[in-house]
């Protein structure tokens, strides 16, 4: 049983397991989007399906990054720790938990509707894709961004079958979020990257200018949220969630700075991973009760 526990652990770390709360909750919101839409509903293996195809496609994403990524982790003093440099986890056993990820996925995006397993192999192709990115644009963090910002759209499209404006403006919310807070992270591994031959924007500029652009993606971010809410009508529970996640956004900007990178990771994990969350709910509540 221990050394199951510690298997588990092992490939929980691997995933990077509590980082879902990124991308989870904006899930949550669009799946719940389409259930209080006219002619549908709560539907609760919707909601279990939906959660699933989270849950595959993010593992298979996580896993196939390290994966890649392998030799660059063991090179960085920073990385090296990570469960296949370190050798818990071998290379042959993280494709094998890519490959039974990304089937998972599929079948349970199948189980949901034709739209959802139409699109399923494409997100795949931009979530795993990513890992590659690094090594020729420095726009790789706009793909993750993307990567995660089909998490709000798919779980509608879950629930309707279709498309619509509002789940896509939650898309775009994640997309600049997600790739701003990812600039923030990546500075960490400025002069890494640039040894390695590796792209990121810290890495093609100044620690300065790279922070400038990151603010400029969460500004666009906190437009994103105002509109949102003029589009789904919104109640006060949504301004009150969306309030507290600009405070956030904007904190995480205060306690960075080009010469002081100690608080990065408050500023990467610990703020965005509770601005979303509380966000999240707020969305979710401001549907179900207003």
């Amino acid at each position: 049983m221990k050394k199951l526990l510690g298997r588990t652990h092992d490939y929980l770390s691997l995933v990077r397991f509590s980082h879902t709360v990124f991308a989870m909750p904006f899930a949550l919101a669009g799946y719940f989007i389409g259930a209080t839409e006219p002619g549908y509903g709560f539907s609760l293996r919707t909601f279990l399906l939906v959660l699933a195809c989270m849950v595959f496609a993010r593992s298979a994403a996580m896993a196939f990054n390290r994966w890649a990524d392998y030799r660059f982790d063991a090179m960085n003093p920073r990385t090296v720790v990570r469960e296949i440099p370190s050798g818990k986890i071998s290379r042959r056993q993280a494709l094998i938990f890519v490959i039974a990820s990304s089937l998972l996925f599929i079948i349970s995006a199948a189980f949901l509707n034709r739209l959802t397993l139409i699109l399923s192999p494409v997100a795949l192709l931009v979530v795993l894709g990513y890992s590659y990115t690094k090594r020729f644009t420095p726009l790789c963090h706009l793909v993750l961004g993307l990567g995660l910002s089909l998490a709000p759209t798919g779980a509608y499209i879950a629930v309707t079958g279709a498309f619509a404006l509002l789940p896509l403006i939650y898309s775009f919310i994640v997309l600049t979020w997600v790739s701003g807070f990812d600039i923030i992270y990546s500075l960490q591994d400025d002069q890494f990257d640039r040894d390695a031959g590796l792209y990121s924007i810290p890495a093609v500029m100044s620690r300065g200018r790279a922070l400038a652009v990151s603010t400029a993606l969460h500004a666009v971010t906190i437009i994103l949220v105002a509109s949102a809410g003029i589009t789904g009508n919104a109640g006060y529970l949504y301004w009150t969630g969306a309030a507290i996640f600009t405070a956030m956004l904007i904190y995480q900007h205060l306690i960075v700075k080009p010469d002081d990178l100690s608080r990065v990771d408050m500023a990467f994990g610990t703020t965005n991973g509770i601005a979303g969350v509380i966000y999240g709910v707020a969305v979710v509540l401001d549907l179900l009760l207003l």
